[in-house]
This record gives structure tokens, sequence and C-alpha cells, in this order.
């Protein structure tokens, strides 16, 4: 298994991996009916750069790294990260947290941010903390999940400097 930067030819094999992730709406605040031409510009082209988790040629997550905010806030940096259902429980999202945190050093980030973490989706608050991010807020019944309604967003964040 390796973790290997993207090109325009992998969103062919992102593309699977995202439409699942984003239509079951649980976890990522895209629209259900994303489209693939606007899967591919928010994936593949907004971020700084992005990256594949590829095994005997095909791949079996990805994830994305991006300035968070202009300006005074740019050396803090945003990740997404998405991983197929038939990948899960493989360790997948572990190795793109640690690998993203790697990434973001050597691209001169001091921190990094997550916005917008539903907290219904525990797995990923409880593998977030354990990789040292903390809860630094929460943002009351933000997030429409589509089986438990309104429920709270956190922003999760960890000083990398």
């Amino acid at each position: 298994m390796i973790i290997r930067e993207a090109t325009e030819q992998d969103f062919a094999g992102i593309w699977p991996i995202f439409q699942e992730i984003v239509r079951a709406g649980e976890t990522y605040a895209y629209p259900r009916d994303t489209s693939q031409d606007e899967a591919r510009q928010l994936w593949l082209h907004a971020p700084r750069q992005t990256f594949v988790v590829e095994e005997d040629g095909r791949i079996l997550a990805t994830y994305y790294i991006k300035t968070n905010q202009a300006g005074p806030g740019s050396h803090v940096c945003n990740c997404g990260y998405m991983v197929a259902g038939s990948a899960r429980g493989r360790g997948l999202a572990t190795e793109m947290c640690e690998h993203s945190q790697q990434v973001a050093v050597e691209l001169g980030y001091k921190a990094m941010q997550f916005n917008f973490v539903a907290s219904t989706n525990e797995g990923a608050v409880r593998l977030w903390q354990k990789l040292g991010f903390e809860i630094v807020g929460r943002l009351p019944r933000a997030f429409q999940h589509p089986r438990q309604g309104f429920v709270d967003a956190l922003v999760m964040y960890k000083w990398l400097g």
C-alpha cells in the first residue's frame, strides 16, 4: 500500500469513493447529488494537494490538504479524508491523517483544523482525538444527518508547529 499525490487520471478511482460517502450524507456537508464535475473541482482542483492510497493499482482512499483561511490564517491547513466502504477497518484513515500532518509541516503549516466534523461520526472523532486533535468548538445542530436529524458539528484542531 502506498500514499502518493493524485493525478487527474486518478479521479476515476476517487469518484466512486466520493460518490459513496457524499450520497450517504452522514459525514460531509456536500450536496448529496454533487455531480462528478463538481466533485472533481472540490476534491482534486480546489485543494493545494490531493493524495490517494493505492494497493495493487486500486485506489482505496483519498485525502486533500488546503489552506484553511487566507492572510493571517494561512498557517493553518484543513484536510478531508475518504475511505472506500470496502477498505474500512484497515487503518487507512490513521495512515492518511499521519501522512497529512507530515505533508502539512513540509508545506509550512503550523496547525491543522477540521472545520465541520459531524458529532455522529464517532469513529472519526475518536481517531482524531487519539491523533492529538482537540475539540475546540461545537456548532449546535449545524449538521443535518439523514437519519438522526440535526446534530452538532465539531471544530477540531491540532498545533503542529
